[in-house]
């Protein structure tokens, strides 16, 4: 067997076996743009990526275990809100500059005031802000887990409604 035929094999089963469990894989965009120009003979045009509609906030230093849940609720509730920006919070300064968008998702008192100094009064009358507990308040207490998918469901409501 060829290792190209050889490699197609696996992939397919792997490729199914993850739809069963119902696993999404993820791939590179500059890899997936690379694969796709050397199948391509003629030179494709690379779409720009849609401007991102939600951004995150979330204190600088939260643990592996913290950024887990996080990551896992955004997912859940698709892809917009699973591509979301994280931007940490340091000393009360975002470690990059907060682009104007449609949502923002803050957990924890700190980085509201954060965002709050950082974006102009004209972008926060525009844009949905969604307050939710700090992350280690989160993984707490199921009260804070409650009010983390109270948070999302808000959150995902003024996306499609401004969509």
């Amino acid at each position: 067997m060829s290792p190209a035929s050889a490699s197609r094999g696996p992939v397919s089963r792997r490729a199914r076996v993850l739809r069963v469990l119902g696993v999404t894989p993820q791939v590179r965009r500059a890899a997936a743009a690379l694969q796709a120009s050397d199948n391509v003979a003629e030179p494709s045009v690379v779409s720009p990526v849609p401007a991102a509609s939600c951004v995150v906030l979330l204190p600088g230093g939260c643990g592996a275990r913290e950024l887990d849940l996080l990551g896992r609720a955004l997912a859940t509730y698709g892809p917009e809100l699973a591509r979301a920006g994280r931007i940490p919070v340091k000393d009360g300064r975002p470690a990059t500059p907060v682009p104007p968008v449609r949502a923002y998702l803050v957990f924890g008192q700190a980085q509201a005031h954060a965002l709050g100094r950082e974006l102009p009064a004209a972008v926060m009358n525009q844009a949905q802000i969604v307050l939710a507990d700090e992350p280690g308040e989160v993984l707490a207490s199921g009260s804070g887990k409650r009010r983390l998918w109270t948070a999302l469901r808000q959150l995902r409501r003024a996306l499609a409604e401004s969509a």
